[in-house]
């Protein structure tokens, strides 16, 4: 059984990097996604069920208060569900550790894109071009249009940070 936990860590965070690509993408976080990160962070409990309830009443806590910031249209229900379902997996330190990384993440984020309102507007990026040129033309387009945050990136870099400090 002491092998789940790793594996399950391992997978964790591929689907966090799946998810920061697909957020920046279509701005979309797949709720079986979050299920199959839901299904993991329960798999890394199995071994200690008291731990497991501690992370289920932390999750409840953090969704009621996501819920509340939700409601009131600062947060994206995406980014709710995804950080509900990362508490799920860790312990209670570990959600005290995802939440201050994901909100230092966010804060770069924020400032990366207060800094792109300097950059030119750019042409279309025509066919061929790298990826990271594509990226630039639409995030500066949505920006110019005010479109929201991937805050799934930042959701994404709390979560990877909090399951390496978990431990692998």
């Amino acid at each position: 059984m002491s092998w789940i936990v790793p594996i399950a860590a391992v997978l964790e965070i591929l689907l966090l990097l799946y998810v920061a690509t697909m957020d920046v993408a279509t701005r979309l976080i797949r709720n079986e996604i979050c299920l199959a990160l839901a299904i993991l962070g329960i798999a890394s409990h199995l071994a200690n069920p008291i731990g497991m309830i501690e992370s289920l009443i932390a999750a409840t806590i953090l969704f009621l208060v996501l819920f509340v910031i939700f409601h009131r249209g600062l947060i994206g229900g995406g980014d709710v569900k995804l950080l509900v379902v990362l508490a799920i997996g860790l312990p209670l330190m570990g959600v005290i550790q995802l939440l201050t990384m994901t909100a230092f993440a966010g804060g770069v984020l924020a400032l990366i894109h207060l800094m792109m309102r300097n950059l030119p507007s750019p042409r279309l990026a025509p066919a061929g071009s790298s990826l990271l040129r594509r990226v630039y033309v639409v995030e500066r387009w949505r920006h110019l249009r005010h479109a929201p945050l991937p805050y799934g990136v930042a959701i994404a870099c709390g979560g990877i940070w909090a399951i390496f400090s978990k431990g692998i």
